[in-house]
């Protein structure tokens, strides 16, 4: 038994923590403009995303990872960051992936399936409640709730559907991980 736990540790330390930590090189930026104990107002500017809608037998996740592991038309790695974002758009929910900050429109490899696309993602001010445990839709289904409800309650708009925002690799252990819940406000600093 002993030996059973010393083997366990020694693989969490060698290949899940160096991947957990490891998996993104950069987060999205943002300055955060107000807050309070349950949530926080982010101003964020725009930023190019690669995104995709549910369809055929490829998951959005799978698209995306081919996208930036060299499925493009430069045929170039392109570096994970965080977070990764869903969003309901259309009737379909849309993944999308943030690009390194070193891209703009004109550098962006295109992307070599069709179901794939470059999006500029609008900046502005977003309403974000974090929380941990599991990226399940309950989980996000409760925070995303706690966070609508306290923004009607302070008088704040919302205008856009929920955004999940999930930061850490699947090898992350539940009570490590970041995930969040957001919303596009209106709000005035």
């Amino acid at each position: 038994m002993k030996l059973r736990k010393q083997l366990i540790l020694l693989f969490c330390t060698f290949f899940v923590l160096p991947y957990s930590i490891l998996m993104a090189n950069e987060e999205a930026k943002y300055e955060v403009v107000d807050k309070n104990e349950i949530y926080e107002i982010r101003k964020y500017s725009d930023r190019l995303a690669v995104e995709t809608s549910r369809a055929g037998i490829d998951s959005n996740f799978r698209k995306l990872f081919n996208y930036i592991s060299g499925r493009n038309d430069a045929q170039e790695k392109i570096a994970m960051t965080t977070p990764v974002t869903q969003v309901e758009k259309n009737g379909n929910m849309t993944m999308q992936f943030y690009l390194p900050s070193k891209f703009n429109s004109n550098n962006v490899p295109n992307p070599s399936r069709d179901d794939v696309r470059i999006v500029n993602i609008e900046g502005g001010y977003y309403a974000v409640i974090r929380y941990s445990g599991r990226a399940s839709d309950g989980n996000f289904i409760k925070h995303k709730e706690i966070l609508e409800k306290e923004l009607n309650k302070n008088n704040i708009s919302i205008i856009s559907p929920p955004i999940r925002a999930t930061y850490d690799s699947p090898f992350t252990l539940p009570m490590n991980r970041r995930n969040e819940a957001m919303y596009k406000v209106e709000f005035n600093s």
